[in-house]
């Protein structure tokens, strides 16, 4: 809120403040004021640090702090951090700890360092500030950019819609973010050799890989058709890839047809993989589901991957975690839709953005009431903290009860 942060020196509203404070941490990326026109240098180094915390996880950078300080980390501490970063075991996670935080350096370097040619030569020394500020908020997938003006909010990476080097340093960034930090190890560890990941690793990988070459492939053959074919690869393959909770985009959203619309909004709800800095359901709750129902239609006792069988448990949270988000981003929808009399399909686009913490947006956000801004918050801390979480952080059942109801039959389907 200081005058510092904004170019005018105003003060900036507690509600706006707090929205861009929200999406920052949550990564989510949707904004209510232009990130490039409206904040300072000051402000918009405050939202990156908010973007680099929210990312890596607030448990993991306090670890950090730990350990740059000398502390030893006491037993408990080493099990928060087993949870925030989705380790199978306490053993060897401060070892873990450590790997995140060089390998975010060395990515986030990485993708400033190839980005910075093209900046720089648009925006002159400038470049280097919109090159580190761009390859933190990709690697984060926060989708924020500072390349927009308060006339044309949304035009975020458009402008460099064919350079290859922004184009592929984007890309690569949301997805290595996306992808968790348990695969990174994995590929670290064992290089290339497939089959000696965990079952994990190889699921993640198989589901994003899936997720980013089909959407791909139908924005080639039925949105840019009005683009020479050598033209449609990058804008195609960098939507596909962006609505994995990355939120940047390198073409006019609104000009898309509804069933593209309709195909984002459910790979921003599917979102990246757990221990990641992205957001959404995690393909891994995807992939369980769908296992779980090609094992009903195969008439088999249980999911399986790899040889490996699904606990019933992991099945019932995956479908409580979908239920959970399709019912938080529709409720939202229809309240925004009939407060602001907007239409349905633009509404749970929007929604879908927040929960999923994608950052996307067909131009809503900032035309919204104080109540539809409280909603998006709402979703976007949901969407980051995840659903159970905040389920059993409010319901604590610490009394087990051994016995079972009777059983019987129901008919579904």
């Amino acid at each position: 809120m200081l005058p510092i942060s904004s170019v005018s020196g105003k003060v900036t509203p507690f509600n706006e403040s707090l929205f861009t404070a929200t999406s920052a941490v949550c990564v989510t990326g949707l904004v209510v004021h232009d990130t490039g026109s409206y904040w300072s240098i000051f402000g918009q180094a405050i939202i990156l640090l908010l973007i680099q915390i929210g990312g890596l996880g607030v448990v993991t950078v306090a670890a950090s702090f730990a350990l740059l300080s000398g502390r030893k980390i006491s037993l408990m501490q080493r099990c928060t951090m087993q949870e925030a970063i989705a380790a199978p075991k306490v053993g060897g996670i401060v070892r873990l700890t450590g790997f995140i935080l060089k390998a975010t350096l060395i990515f986030e370097l990485s993708g400033a360092v190839i980005m910075m040619p093209a900046f720089c030569k648009n925006f002159g020394a400038k470049g280097i500030w919109f090159a580190v500020f761009h390859s933190i908020s990709a690697f984060c997938n926060a989708g924020f950019d500072i390349l927009g003006t308060e006339s044309l909010q949304y035009v975020s990476l458009t402008q460099f819609e064919n350079s290859i080097s922004i184009n592929l340093a984007v890309i690569l960034l949301i997805i290595i973010g996306g992808i968790g930090f348990l695969t990174w190890e994995d590929i670290y560890t064992n290089k290339l050799h497939f089959k000696q990941y965990r079952m994990q690793s190889k699921v993640i990988l198989i589901t994003s890989a899936v997720l980013v070459i089909i959407p791909a492939l139908y924005f080639f053959f039925f949105d840019f058709t009005n683009l020479p074919i050598k033209q449609r690869i990058l804008p195609s393959l960098f939507q596909s890839v962006t609505t994995r909770t990355a939120g940047f985009n390198t073409v006019d959203l609104t000009a898309l047809r509804e069933p593209s619309i309709a195909i984002m909004i459910v790979l921003m709800i599917i979102g990246g993989s757990p221990g990641s800095t992205a957001g959404g359901i995690k393909t891994t709750t995807a992939a369980v589901l769908i296992a779980n129902a090609l094992a009903t239609f195969s008439r088999k006792d249980s999911a399986h991957f790899f040889k490996r069988r699904i606990d019933n448990q992991v099945v019932k949270n995956a479908a409580t975690i979908l239920i959970m988000y399709l019912i938080l981003s529709f409720t939202g929808a229809i309240a925004i839709s009939t407060v602001e009399k907007m239409p349905f399909l633009n509404c749970l686009f929007e929604t879908s953005s927040a929960i999923g913490t994608v950052g996307l947006t067909l131009g809503l956000t900032p035309e919204l009431s104080l109540f539809s801004q409280l909603i998006l918050i709402v979703l976007m801390f949901c969407g980051r903290v995840g659903g159970l979480t905040l389920i059993y952080a409010a319901i604590s059942n610490t009394k087990k009860n051994m016995s079972k109801f009777p059983l019987e039959r129901i008919t579904v389907g």
